[in-house]
């Protein structure tokens, strides 16, 4: 009997590709295949056996690897879906770990092609925030370990919320996300203090070392106010991204012990204060608050249905086009993906995708250089990719 398949994919896959996939499903040479354009999604295996995985990204040019953050020191090769096994970097030493803890994240230069440039983020053995530039050796898939300037150092007060999100901007400046401090409730009043980076968004000059600060940066020059600082009033961000097509900046902010939150602003819209630790959601931490100058997040749930959000990115690739233009999220708890799109200022056309959630425990999303998206599973430590379903009737 001549088997026959239905392969879903999306109308810009190369139809050889996936009528490959059909084939070495079944081993037969000649089964039919059916393509179907406008799939749903499904999670399609990349690399199992990672170690406490936080992010999975890649160089803006490099189609042919991804860089796995392990929050236990190491950045890990994936090659044409093979893991290397050598690390890019083990810095396994030069940090703390676990909890909130450890490697924290991993950003590329906008010109890494050029000048080798990438930096990370991590927990010291005292428990402080640093931030390294490093470089890549001649070897692509080796980084040149001994060798790193220190762009950022912050005294970490307590061992929770140190956010750690790196990301270059469309701008070509370099943003990074600050917790509170940690403990609850911010006990120093970090969120709403402009004096100190903690619960910040930063946005830096990483040109040359040290950083500088962008003139056009919201609060330079005023008395009080550090000039790194971007957006105020953040708790725990994890993660922030730009929609690559129209340089949104999307911060999904981990709330206290009632919300979870995710904030929106459009591309170069600095300044915003979103609330923190006035506010928790579109809610009062503080009774009796006044939300005057704060900006509310433009979509909120209750822990009801999670306990810890964890962001995402808007769909840009060309494999499933039934996300395009969808930003993507999920809990850490509850292990639901869901999407939205950020429309004229608001969150509109919510989604569950049933279909990309691995089982819980999602640490973080991924982006490759196309614009294909990935979803991280913390344990038992493996990288899904989003692919058009493929199914046997």
């Amino acid at each position: 009997m001549i088997a026959r398949f239905r392969v879903a994919v999306s109308r810009h896959a190369a139809p050889a590709l996936w009528l490959a996939v059909g084939l070495a499903a079944c081993g037969k040479q000649d089964a039919p295949v059916e393509v179907v354009a406008n799939a749903s999604p499904a999670l399609q295996l990349v690399t199992s056996g990672l170690d406490l995985p936080l992010l999975v990204t890649a160089p803006p040019s490099d189609s042919a690897r991804l860089f796995v953050v392990e929050q236990s020191g190491r950045i890990r090769v994936v090659r044409h879906d093979t893991l290397v096994g050598v690390p890019f970097l083990d810095l396994s030493t030069a940090i703390s770990c676990c909890g909130e803890r450890g490697l924290l994240g991993l950003a590329f230069h906008s010109q890494y092609a050029t000048n080798g440039f990438f930096f990370v983020s991590y927990t010291n053995p005292a428990g402080d925030t640093r931030v390294l530039r490093y470089h890549v050796s001649a070897d692509p898939e080796r980084a040149t370990a001994t060798a790193a300037d220190t762009v950022l150092s912050q005294a970490q007060p307590f061992s929770n919320h140190n956010g750690g999100n790196l990301a270059f901007g469309p701008d070509g400046y370099l943003y990074f996300g600050l917790g509170d401090g940690g403990s609850g409730g911010d006990p120093l009043g970090n969120g709403q203090n402009t004096a100190t980076l903690l619960g910040k968004l930063l946005r830096i000059d990483v040109s040359s070392m040290p950083y500088t600060v962008p003139a056009t940066n919201p609060f330079v020059g005023q008395a009080g106010v550090r000039p790194e600082i971007w957006a105020v009033g953040l708790r725990n961000p994890w993660r922030f991204s730009f929609d690559r097509l129209t340089g949104a900046l999307y911060i999904a902010d981990v709330g206290q012990s009632a919300r979870e939150e995710i904030d929106v602003e459009a591309a170069g819209a600095g300044g915003r204060n979103y609330g923190w630790s006035t506010m928790e959601g579109m809610i009062c931490y503080v009774a009796g608050c006044s939300t005057a100058g704060l900006t509310l997040p433009v979509h909120d749930y209750t822990h009801s249905d999670g306990c810890s959000v964890t962001g995402g990115y808007v769909y840009r690739g060309t494999r499933v086009p039934a996300l395009a233009g969808l930003y993507l999220y999920s809990d850490y708890c509850s292990g639901w993906v869901r999407s939205f799109a950020w429309l004229n200022g608001t969150a509109s056309d919510h989604r569950d995708w049933p279909s990309l959630a691995p089982g819980g425990n999602i640490s973080s999303f991924g982006e490759d250089a196309r614009g294909e998206l990935y979803v991280v599973q913390y344990t038992p430590g493996a990288v899904f990719r989003i692919v058009p379903a493929v199914t046997v009737p």
